[in-house]
């Protein structure tokens, strides 16, 4: 059974993706679900952020060889994540079973106003000062449409920043790798599944739209979580996927 590689965005870590990993854990069989650190995140804050998603790949590949865990994988990417599991499916598709894309937007598809709506400007621009509370709650509010609704999310981002901060030089290092990243014009040889939310007020959903419909993968679209899919909805998500498996082993 194929090891499932969550990969999280710009700024996040392993711990932001909350209940995920245990719900997608049981819908997939029991297989082993690891999430992985970007350098400059989380464990690795202190190390150098790559300046391409290209690097970020060849990171992660390194990082699980020195764990042992051996491919082939199935990845699953939120955002920046998704840049890096469609980069890692066209340079080495023999690694991966398939690779699971959320809320991801890649630039030969797609102008720069989508990629980063202009709506969301103000609160990016808010990031810039402020306490890291301030902070913290505006990416919560930009990012999720039921974070403050669940009970300890702000705390525990806020305890996560406090042990693990990101640096200023390695976010705009993140930002950099993700706006300059240019999607392949062919699709990776790997069965891919588009996920989406129609409320998302940081990257518009017609990004997933334009990816799916440009290479032919199945698309399905929340109709009320934010950015952080995993976070407003980890049962949906984990559905998704468990039948998006279903439909793939009837297809071989």
């Amino acid at each position: 059974m194929a090891t499932w590689i969550l990969l999280r965005g710009l700024m996040r870590e392993a711990r932001h993706w909350g209940g995920l990993p245990e719900v997608l854990r049981a819908q997939v069989g029991g297989a082993e679900v690891v999430t992985l650190d970007l350098p400059g995140n989380g464990r690795l804050h202190r190390l150098r952020s790559p300046s391409s998603v290209l690097q970020m790949v060849d990171f992660c590949r390194g990082e699980l060889a020195a764990r042992g865990i051996s491919p082939p994988y199935h990845l699953l990417g939120l955002s920046m994540g998704g840049m890096v599991a469609v980069a890692w499916g066209s340079t080495h598709p023999q690694e991966l079973y398939g690779c699971v894309l959320i809320n991801s937007s890649l630039g030969r598809f797609d102008p720069f106003y989508r990629r980063l709506r202009p709506g969301a400007y103000p609160a990016l621009l808010s990031l810039v000062s402020g306490t890291p509370a301030q902070q913290e709650r505006a990416i919560l509010r930009l990012t999720s449409r039921r974070g403050e609704a669940q009970a300890g999310v702000l705390e525990a981002w806020l305890a996560y920043r406090r042990e693990c901060p990101v640096s200023r030089r390695n976010a705009l290092r993140q930002l950099f790798a993700a706006a300059r990243y240019r999607a392949p014009t062919r699709r990776p040889a790997v069965p891919i599944l588009v996920l989406a939310s129609a409320q998302d007020a940081l990257v518009n959903p017609r990004c997933s739209r334009h990816l799916a419909a440009r290479w032919n993968t199945p698309l399905a679209i929340h109709p009320d979580a934010g950015h952080d899919l995993p976070l407003d909805d980890a049962a949906w998500v984990a559905r998704q996927v468990r039948d998006w498996l279903v439909s793939e082993a009837l297809r071989r």
